[in-house]
């Protein structure tokens, strides 16, 4: 009987796949890339039409040994790898690898790891898509070039270990530019207004909220404004002047992208981006489930597609009908509309057997696996059922001058919220009186008023972060996860309680590229970038074009940097401080969460202490020293140096120069400096540094 040998990355997979094939066929694993550029050295012959030199990755000898007695056991050689870049390139260098030019051998890919679509790939057969490798070369070469160009000035002008890289230098410089955003905001006072409505014969009262004139919204700004509406509005008569009910629908959600399902799975699971990709891989390599074997439960996790299958949506018109009704199914559903580039070989990210409901698998998987799982599963069944239908009252009510409105709405058809609710979902469960009616007067009582202050914007989260680089379209699906795992490893990155801060680390690398290497840091450049990938992989341009065109600028800014960048000395800095250990004046160094201070006697004496620097303020609470500290995952803050009996503490940082308005402290804000005290409201411009 024909020998066929099945090569996919990982064991999972291979143990997945080997039960949909008979006997003559072997299903063994490459457990990833073979082949790879060098660590050690560029890997790029830059003078010789950029040439990549790929070896052997360190540790893959004895496997590659024992892929090549397979091989040369088998007539018929599938290579299985995943459908995308990545995996046609590992196809790729496994066809070098293991000399498989001359053998009978074809690429198979599949979507989900099911019977059916193994077979099918089986039937579908192909040779290896050189552009999809092209793409991927393109992309690691690129990546190559900027972090073994790029880096070394980083070692150079700051420490060594540190690393640039293409896409995870501009996510940190969005994040970066977001911090220096709320850094720089000013509050500004507003104030809020409800009041409770009787009318007669009904005991509850209505609760509304000040619109503003009978033609225009207001904005209340101020506490005496206030005062003077509220004094107006206690001589006021009261009436209803319009009753308005409507219906409106919401459509139900489109199924998962990669993106998608990374942030809904941030938002509701609190699971990081790096985490929610590790569970899905496993999900859809396949798991051991009773009853059914080891079995893939999802569709490929990395996809930018809302597609869906005609099989899929056949298996979800029949379980949605069977368990809730024709009424609920969709009418025509969603499609993601978008002008970026879709790799629409793929589709949505879907439970692979339909009827596998969460509770039936729920026994077979850890609970990380089934909390992901279940959002999957009933993200997918949503998105193919009818739209949910609300019913809408809004009131609006008049005095002479001004006008108070309230509104309710409630559900009228569930739709696709009897299986998926997001937070967005929810509708408040005020109610209004079926009794108001358009004429009806109305009596006021407690005239509620409260003081607010305008807020930042909020600092990214690993779900706004991927949400962002999406729209600006920097990355592809299969790069967020790494590059927000890279720029927090890498320190660049603090996060804590689920918000992302520029730590003071990222702040000198972030600075030194901006200045140094603008077009690498610029979003449109690397979004750009992204496209010409993408025409790569459509066969359109030539990999190495892009290449030849990249780096000679990325040469001429990597140059003028090494000659001229001014040197940031944040090393080896003596200070008065001396060692208790050995009587050596102890030195500023510069570790992963930044400043300490450290004994130059360094390996005989290991003395080490916390470095805090003096900012010529004393503290508003107890009159000591305000000291620049650093939390527990290297967020910068201004704190009091009597801590823990003290403890004062502030973000950003505080002024020499007091308020002239009430005496309180002054805060660095952007180019402003103001008032600590929101309620005092100083603020003036900050002197420009000599």
């Amino acid at each position: 009987m024909a020998k066929n040998l099945v090569i996919v990355e990982s064991p999972s997979k291979a143990t997945t796949i080997k039960k949909f094939l008979g006997s003559s066929y072997e299903v063994v694993a490459s457990n990833g890339h073979v082949r790879d550029l060098p660590k050690s050295q560029l890997g790029i012959d830059v003078d010789n039409d950029f040439e990549p030199k790929y070896i052997t990755i360190r540790g893959k000898g004895e496997l590659l040994a024992k892929l090549r007695k397979e091989v040369k056991k088998a007539d018929k050689i599938y290579l299985a790898t995943d459908p995308d870049r990545e995996g046609e390139a590992i196809s790729w260098h496994l066809m070098t690898a293991l000399k498989l030019e001359n053998k009978n051998t074809s690429r198979i890919t599949f979507n989900e790891i099911t019977k059916n679509a193994v077979k099918q790939a089986i039937k579908q057969a192909r040779p290896i898509d050189t552009n999809l490798v092209d793409a991927q070369q393109a992309r690691r070469v690129l990546d190559r070039l900027v972090g073994y160009k790029i880096s070394p000035v980083l070692w150079a002008k700051v420490k060594r270990g540190l690393s640039a890289g293409r896409v995870q230098s501009v996510a940190l410089r969005i994040i970066s530019d977001r911090d220096a955003e709320i850094n720089a905001f000013i509050s500004k006072e507003y104030w809020t207004l409800n009041a409770d409505f009787y009318m007669d014969g009904e005991k509850k009262p209505l609760n509304a909220e000040f619109y503003g004139t009978h033609s225009k919204k207001m904005t209340i700004e101020t506490g005496n404004e206030m005062d003077e509406i509220i004094a107006s509005l206690q001589k006021s008569s009261f009436h209803v002047e319009d009753v308005k009910k409507s219906q409106r629908t919401k459509k139900s959600p489109l199924p998962f992208t990669t993106s998608t399902l990374q942030q809904e799975a941030a938002k509701t699971l609190n699971f990081s981006t790096q985490k929610t990709m590790r569970l899905a891989q496993g999900l859809y390599e396949g798991v051991a489930v009773k009853g059914r074997g080891t079995i893939g439960l999802i569709t490929y996790l990395r996809t930018d597609s809302t597609r869906i299958s005609e099989e899929a949506k056949a298996a979800a018109k029949d379980y949605i009908t069977e368990n809730y009704g024709a009424e609920y199914l969709a009418g025509d559903p969603a499609q993601k509309k978008s002008g970026q580039k879709i790799q629409d070989a793929h589709e949505a990210i879907r439970p692979s057997y339909i009827d596998l409901t969460p509770a039936q698998v729920k026994e077979s998987l850890n609970r990380d696996q089934f909390r992901l799982y279940q959002l999957i599963w009933k993200r997918f069944i949503a998105s193919q059922m009818a739209a949910a239908k609300y019913e809408t009252t809004s009131v609006k009510i008049d005095s002479d001058k001004y006008r108070f409105t309230a509104s309710s709405s409630k559900v009228v058809f569930q739709g696709y919220l009897n299986v998926y609710q997001t937070d967005e979902d929810k509708v408040d469960k005020k109610t209004l009186s079926k009794n108001i009616v358009k004429g009806a007067a109305m009596k006021v009582d407690n005239l509620e008023k409260k003081q607010h202050f305008t807020q930042p914007p909020a600092h990214f989260t690993e779900a706004s972060l991927v949400k962002t680089l999406e729209e600006l379209g920097i990355g592809r699906p299969s790069t967020y996860a790494p590059t927000i795992s890279t720029i927090i490893n890498r320190h660049y990155v603090a996060k804590e309680q689920k918000q992302l801060y520029v730590t003071e680390l990222g702040e000198v690398v972030n600075s030194i590229m901006k200045k140094s290497f603008p077009s690498i840091v610029d979003v449109n450049f690397t979004a750009a970038m992204e496209g010409l990938l993408d025409c790569v992989e459509d066969g359109t341009v030539k990999w190495k074009t892009v290449i030849e065109n990249f780096y000679p600028d990325l040469k001429e800014a990597v140059e003028i940097a090494q000659k001229e960048l001014e040197e940031i000395t944040i090393e080896d800095e003596v200070t008065d401080v001396i060692c208790e250990e050995c009587g050596r004046n102890l030195v500023v160094k510069y570790g992963p969460h930044g400043k300490f201070l450290a004994c130059p006697g360094f390996p005989e004496c290991r003395n080490t202490k916390p470095f805090f620097e003096k900012i010529g303020v004393d503290c508003p609470k107890c009159g000591g020293d305000l000291v620049m500290k650093m939390s527990r995952k290297g967020r910068r803050y201004f704190g009091c140096m009597n801590f823990p009996e003290c403890d004062f503490m502030t973000w950003q940082k505080p002024s020499v120069k007091k308020c002239p308005k009430c005496g309180g402290l002054m805060l660095e804000k952007g180019s402003k400096l103001v008032c600590m005290d929101e309620k005092c409201g100083y603020v003036e411009a900050k002197p420009k540094e000599d």
